[in-house]
């Protein structure tokens, strides 16, 4: 028999890798909404940096 192909390897548990849970996974932020119309000042120079950032990153 070759490689891969003996009894040992078709007894073995062929288990799966464990989920990370929902309340742990993390987000990036991107889905967050933005108003215009409630923007202050620090909100639009963070917005202006966040899209030199990825015009960087690009």
């Amino acid at each position: 028999m070759t490689r891969g192909q003996s009894k040992n390897n078709k007894r073995k548990d062929k288990s799966k890798l464990s989920q990370t849970p929902e309340a742990l996974k993390e987000t990036d932020g991107a889905d967050v909404e933005y108003s215009s119309e409630l923007a202050d000042h620090d909100d639009l120079v963070a917005k202006r940096r966040a899209e030199e950032a990825d015009k960087r990153s690009h």
